[in-house]
């Protein structure tokens, strides 16, 4: 009876699975992922988007407490108010209609636009307006909105009305504005939410709301075809209706920021003819006791460096206490000389070895270095004002500390140490603090390799040193400096560092309250440190982490805040309560602990599963969190939570995988021959019987275990594979972690992945004459020299590989502009010396001088807009086995970055990489591509996708 019973539970489930479909290309578009979450500051409501992959998204925003739930189709961008009492969001148009626009090549003008919705949450009711730009809610306000309008689809003339009390009149309009040039502004429309009565004013391009929400700033450009209408930058009271004139005039008025306590106003104008070539910036100032705005800045400012003016690209900031207005400056530029004629003279880069930057890297960013402005400080009340230039060209950056209140900035510059970047990929760094009253500077570190910032309260400035491994306080106050981590037991730096380049820190979490304690990370535990070295440092998780194999990290809750206005937020307070992000180097769970910042005992934990969990949001209550997870098996979705002990589910994605063979993950550990211990991820389809024969693709990059509980959505990749959808087909799919020998990657790969492949293949499960290897990039290469060791695999796959060390050493990374050197003395290629010193360890880890021991078919994609790996990489090794008789492809997707970006692209490449796969490993008919190939003639007629019974 028993065997009986087995017998039938065995058919029902293998009917079950038998049921199930395999993945194939057409289910992309429309499989889900979760989007942004929020949840209201009440806690009581909760928005999440769900997308698709190509197609129309749907936002959600759920009554936590009543249950009921708003649905927006095509809903993305929402905000909630910070009443809670209303939630904002575009609506996209229809994805068709979009696709539709893009095939009639529509103007921008012309193409679909996005409406604005707004949700009444006390009622449910949605007020739709369509074609909106943008729109805002203040900070810390109530009961207001304002809204960009985009330009109307219809030309409609348009006649301000005559000047009223106050001048608001000239902007109040119920009509929409007329088509105007393209510099011209749009409507706004400022909201009352509890009301529903608006204004409308004419041709803004720009505003602002204070944090309080009680002004409104903007600015209206006028317009050239309705001469009544009014120009400059107003200021609305958004309680009383009242509108002043800040500035009368058409110009240019941009960066408008207030002060902490909504009362003083600052941005950057200028009022130019239009035909001037270079405009002359100004910081103006407005407040709501004045009736206009004043220019506090200018070009013949005292304090202002000869032949520099105000930048209008640099941002403008108020100190927290409202004493002191930071804005940016820059050199004048220079006008463009008309007497050139442009065909008459050389187009040339100069490239000069004294220069600090290669001319790639300066062509790259010559658009992002000419709006480059320099930090600057003016004491607002002074009675004998004048700029205080903080920064230049040798010393560049600069932070605010303690938010603009102290009487410095943190400056830094790699000025004298760039031209190294070239072989190091990094440059080393010198510190200042700079005296906002008088611009002197005091150097505090001197060429630091790593890292440094300022105490949230100014007290210190914290510092990680590379070379030493060590963190380090600087005290403000006195000029000490303490080591806060040198002589411990515990190592602060990266302890798995397989790189010939000096280790990172584990990083820093966070600051208690009033700069009393820093806590820095080890490889699993938290610590407490005195910033002074007074106390003795405490591990505040006990050990826990380090014990049972768990990393702890810090996990800041608080939502993101849109407004960036309270960076002194990052620290807690001495005995808070904080929660930590947990996760099981053994076993690979994820979760969440809690623990007391004051205290030395173990967390306590409140979560551990076999999911991955995204970071955790709550509201300013602080009494509900939100958050999605997920895992292999289980597609992410939306929950929220009081305490983890029960959860809420929002979302059912992708209800339509259970209907899909899918699959399931494990973790699979070894021993390589030298001794090493490994491990990896084997992925195996859901129908998986142990009494069958499997085709198996090994994936690799580096390390790739600890995502073992992490979804793989079936999706076109940008070059990775497509895991789910391979093993949905009946693939089995190994992801082997790599460690790294200096001076031997590619022998190291061997090690590893051989090994890997090795062991699995003593499962008589897998059929050992059925392997196929799949890597990009990195992994390209690995596939790459994997074929040059042995006849173990039966096809391969390699991604943007470089297949000549020698030849690829010196080139450029056209996407950065960066030399290439330093990847292989310091990074990923990890040969750990230059081409001169040891080229005999380049020759060895380059596949292309081992090419006539090739026996693999391969597939090499190469694409000639690739910015990481030059694509003659790909054609040396394409053409090298050819002219060897080898079975090789190479596929160059026009204009295509190192991974693929245009969706059709990859489309285009799973198909291909199917059919390739299925040829070799499965014994599938071959296509067309692969035994004739695609004329140049047939290019865009036809892609070589139909099965033939020709052999290639």
């Amino acid at each position: 009876m028993q065997k009986r019973l087995t017998f039938i539970l065995f058919f029902v489930v293998s009917f079950a699975y038998a049921q199930k479909k395999p993945l194939d290309h057409s289910v992309y578009d429309a499989w889900e992922s979760v989007g942004s979450k929020q949840l209201s500051n009440n806690g009581q409501w909760a928005l999440y988007t769900i997308l698709q992959q190509e197609g129309d998204a749907q936002l959600y925003i759920s009554n936590l407490k009543t249950k009921s739930k708003l649905n927006i189709p095509r809903g993305m961008n929402a905000q909630f108010s910070n009443d809670s009492k209303f939630a904002a969001f575009n609506i996209r148009p229809f994805y068709k209609d979009i696709r539709l626009a893009k095939i009639k090549k529509k103007k921008a003008d012309e193409t679909p636009k996005d409406s604005l919705g707004i949700a009444n949450l006390t009622t449910n009711a949605i007020t739709k307006v369509a074609r909106v730009k943008s729109f805002k809610f203040p900070e810390d306000g109530f009961d207001v909105m304002a809204y960009l309008a985009e330009k109307p689809d219809t030309a409609k003339k348009t006649t301000s009305p005559s000047s009223k009390k106050d001048g608001e009149e000239d902007f109040a309009d119920d009509e929409p504005a007329g088509r105007g040039k393209a510099d011209e502004g749009t409507d706004l429309v400022v909201k009352n939410l509890l009301t529903g009565a608006d204004k409308t004013y004419k041709y803004v391009t720009d505003y602002y709301f204070s944090k309080d929400g009680k002004q409104l700033v903007f600015a209206s450009s006028g317009s050239k075809k309705d001469k009544s209408a009014q120009k400059g930058v107003f200021l609305l009271n958004t309680e009383k209706g009242t509108l002043k004139t800040l500035i009368n005039g058409k110009g240019n008025f941009k960066n408008f920021t207030f002060d902490e306590e909504s009362e003083h106003l600052a941005f950057v104008g200028e009022q130019d003819p239009e035909k001037q070539e270079i405009k002359n910036f100004n910081v103006y100032y407005a407040s709501t006791s004045l009736d206009t705005a004043q220019v506090i800045v200018d070009y013949d400012m005292p304090g202002l460096p000869e032949k520099w003016s105000v930048s209008g690209d640099g941002r403008v900031t108020f100190s927290k206490d409202g004493k002191k207005l930071f804005f940016g400056i820059a050199p004048v530029k220079k006008a463009k000389d008309t007497t050139i004629i442009d065909f008459e003279v050389a187009k040339v880069d100069i490239w000069n070895y004294k220069d600090d930057y290669l001319q790639p890297m300066q062509l790259k960013n010559a658009d992002r270095d000419s709006k480059k402005s320099y930090l600057s400080v003016i004491d607002v009340f002074s009675s004998d004002p004048k700029v205080i230039p903080l920064t230049d060209f040798t010393l560049p950056d600069a932070d605010l500390v303690a938010r603009g209140d102290a009487d410095f900035v943190l400056a830094s510059t790699d000025y004298g140490h760039r031209i190294e970047s070239q072989w190091s990929g990094s440059t080393s760094k010198d510190y200042y603090l700079v005296d906002t009253k008088n611009g002197q500077r005091k150097k505090i570190i001197s060429g630091l390799s790593g890292y440094a910032m300022a105490s949230p309260a100014g007290k210190y400035v914290l510092y990680f040193d590379r070379k030493a491994g060590n963190w380090y306080t600087y005290t403000i106050a006195s000029g000490k400096v303490t080591s806060l981590t040198e002589g411990m037991s515990v190592k602060f730096v990266n302890e798995e560092n397989d790189v010939p380049d000096l280790p990172n820190s584990y990083g820093f979490a966070t600051w208690t309250e009033d700069d009393k304690a820093v806590l820095l990370n080890d490889r699993y535990d938290i610590w407490s440190f005195s910033p002074d070295g007074k106390s003795q440092p405490k591990n505040i998780t006990a050990g826990f982490g380090k014990s049972n194999k768990i990393t702890f990290r810090y996990q800041r809750l608080q939502q993101e805040n849109r407004f960036e206005r309270n960076a002194d937020s990052k620290f807690v307070k001495a005995n808070e309560l904080v929660w930590l992000e947990a996760f099981n180097n053994v076993t690979k769970e994820n979760g969440f602990y809690r623990t007391n910042v004051g205290s030395v005992k173990a967390p306590e934990l409140v979560v551990m599963s076999k999911h991955k969990y995204s970071n955790l949001l709550t509201s300013k209550a602080e009494d509900v969190f939100i958050y999605d997870k997920g895992n292999y098996v289980e597609s992410p979705n939306v929950y929220v939570t009081a305490d983890f002990k029960t959860e809420t589910k929002l979302t059912n994605t992708n209800p339509q995988q259970q209907n899909y063979n899918w699959g399931t993950a494990e973790l699979v550990k070894w021993t390589t021959p030298k001794g090493f211990s490994a491990e990896g991820i084997l992925y195996k389809p859901e129908n998986f019987d142990p009494n069958k024969k499997y085709p198996m693709i090994a994936y690799f990059y580096e390390k790739l275990s600890d995502g073992l509980y992490s979804y793989q959505a079936p999706a076109p990749t940008p070059s990775r594979l497509n895991i789910s959808f391979f093993v949905s087909n009946g693939y089995l799919v190994f992801a082997p972690d790599i460690s790294y020998e200096t001076g031997h990657p590619g022998q190291s790969a061997v090690e590893f992945i051989n090994s890997g492949v090795e062991h699995l293949k003593k499962n008589s499960w897998v059929d050992g004459t059925k392997i196929g290897i799949q890597g990009q990039s990195w992994g390209g290469y690995q596939v790459a020299y994997l074929i040059t060791q042995n006849d173990m695999y039966a096809a391969a796959w390699a991604g943007a590989p470089v297949a000549n060390m020698t030849s690829a050493y010196g080139g450029i990374r056209w996407e950065t502009g960066m030399n290439r050197q330093f990847q292989y003395e310091k990074t990923q290629s990890r040969i750990g010396a230059t081409l001169w010193e040891k080229p005999e360890l380049y020759i060895e880890n380059s596949p292309l001088f081992m090419f006539p021991k090739v026996n693999t078919p391969v597939v090499v994609m190469a694409n000639d807009a690739d910015g990481a790996v030059p694509w003659y990489q790909g054609i040396e090794m394409f053409t090298g086995l050819r002219r060897l008789g080898k079975p090789v492809w190479l596929l160059n997707y026009n204009g295509e970055a190192h991974n693929l970006v245009q969706r059709q692209n990859r489309k285009d490449i799973q198909i291909r990489e199917q059919q390739f796969f299925d040829y070799y490993l499965k014994g599938a008919k071959a296509p067309a591509w692969m035994t004739a190939g695609v004329p140049a003639t047939e290019k865009g007629k036809t892609w070589g996708f139909e099965l033939t019974d020709d052999k290639p």
